[in-house]
């Protein structure tokens, strides 16, 4: 099986274009009604009606520009200021003078702030103030002088750019923030699943040659030396650093993206929840003993199988630390909330301290295969280990939510099945009468 990649997209600034998007076709459609609503005063209407074809065709054939960043390139920045820094110096030569002496509206009218808006959400703050700051000056141009509706009118789309674009730069610095927070998040998940696998697995193969190889003598001594110096180097390779598993890019059209390799889920097919019990039976032997409820266990394959891992890990400590014939028992509990598997042996117990130095000398099988995989899919493990009584490990599980659907359905079918009981009770005392 290959890993897969699984891509995570995050661009807050994404909706702000699509925003940007509606107001443009908005606020054209506005500008043209309130050029309809008072043509009879315009001096030159032709020159309005010009403008306008240019300015509806313009809005209409570029909405794909602006619906993300990698689109609305500086070209297109720079000809879209000039449409609505033109419509402002025409409305001059199309509108009555009378009408702009008394505060008419310019043939762009508040077109001109998606303009803006669009160097704010492009660019930043720094881009807002240049745009805005040629818009102002075309206005007064076109009013003659800095009447108060005019400067009123610049400083509002002034301030409110700047404050949008400075926003937008907060957003994709929280962006990339988060992104490499996901990005450590992601690679400390594979950190500590490639460590269960090694502890599980090739630890235990070369303490095991190392065990073996030593009591054996000669030769086999030696390469049970050689196998204990790779375990300890294993260990510390695998208790130290972080595994590089995810990467975080830029994307102008998508914003931050964080890419982490995940292994590919062996049940994730599997088409529903699993019989826990099916997974635990192979574990029972002559020195391991398996109590079981008389019904199904069901559980959702990834914590199923999680769940399995770690009693194999615990039963490995059994026969590790106390022997390879030690007794253990392993117990299933289906409760209404969770499932509970108990794992317990005979041995001498834990001493107190011994699980932190543990963790301190790189050994990590009750940290990562037992407590991390139980944490990884939001259960417990709680050890209880009294000298000379042996250890307990108690792994717990919460189920999910049960669907109020499905606990009616149930229930109903409870009642019927407690009817059809009492129903056949009755059938059977006429008959044994009769």
């Amino acid at each position: 099986m290959t890993k897969r990649e699984r891509v995570m997209r995050m661009s807050v600034e994404q909706p702000m274009w699509r925003a940007l998007s509606g107001y443009r076709l908005l606020t054209m459609v506005y500008a043209i009604g309130l050029f309809v609503s008072a043509y009879d005063s315009f001096g030159r209407p032709w020159v309005a009606i010009a403008y306008y074809v240019v300015l509806a065709g313009w809005t209409v054939a570029t909405l794909p520009r602006v619906a993300n960043a990698a689109s609305c390139t500086r070209g297109f920045l720079a000809a879209d200021l000039t449409i609505a820094l033109a419509g402002i110096l025409l409305t001059r030569v199309a509108d009555d003078a009378a009408r702009i002496e008394a505060g008419g509206p310019t043939l762009p009218s508040i077109w001109t702030a998606g303009s803006v808006l669009a160097f704010a959400i492009k660019g930043g703050w720094r881009w807002a103030a240049f745009a805005s700051t040629l818009v102002a000056a075309a206005n007064v141009v076109q009013r003659g002088a800095p009447t108060r509706d005019t400067v009123h009118n610049v400083l509002l789309v002034w301030v409110a750019s700047i404050a949008i674009g400075y926003v937008v730069e907060v957003a994709r610095a929280s962006e990339r923030t988060l992104a490499r927070a996901l990005e450590i998040e992601a690679a400390t998940r594979e950190r500590e699943r490639l460590a269960r696998d090694i502890h599980d697995g090739v630890l235990q193969v070369l303490a095991m040659v190392q065990r073996r190889a030593s009591a054996l003598g000669g030769e086999a001594a030696e390469l049970g030396r050689m196998a204990g110096e790779q375990e300890v180097a294993l260990r510390t390779l695998v208790s130290g650093g972080l595994v590089p598993v995810s990467r975080v890019s830029e994307d102008a059209a998508l914003g931050a993206v964080v890419r982490a390799v995940d292994e590919p889920d062996e049940d994730e097919d599997a088409g529903g929840p699993i019989d826990l019990r099916a997974l635990l039976a192979p574990y029972a032997s002559s020195q391991v003993t398996f109590s079981e409820p008389g019904a199904p266990v069901p559980l959702d394959p990834a914590a199923a199988r999680e769940l399995t891992a770690a009693v194999g890990a615990a039963l490995d400590n059994v026969r590790k630390h106390v022997g390879e014939d030690a007794r253990a028992w392993i117990l299933v509990e289906d409760e209404p909330d969770a499932v509970i598997v108990t794992v317990r042996d005979e041995g001498p117990g834990i001493p107190e301290g011994r699980l932190v130095q543990a963790e301190g000398e790189g050994r990590l099988g009750v940290a990562l295969s037992i407590r991390g995989r139980l944490r990884e899919i939001g259960g417990t493990a709680e050890l209880i280990s009294v000298p000379g009584q042996g250890t307990e490990v108690e792994l717990k599980v919460p189920k999910p939510p049960e669907d109020p659907a499905a606990s009616k359905s149930k229930i109903t079918k409870a009642s019927e099945d407690a009817q059809i009981a009492k129903v056949s009770k009755v059938s059977r005392g006429k008959a044994e009468r009769a």
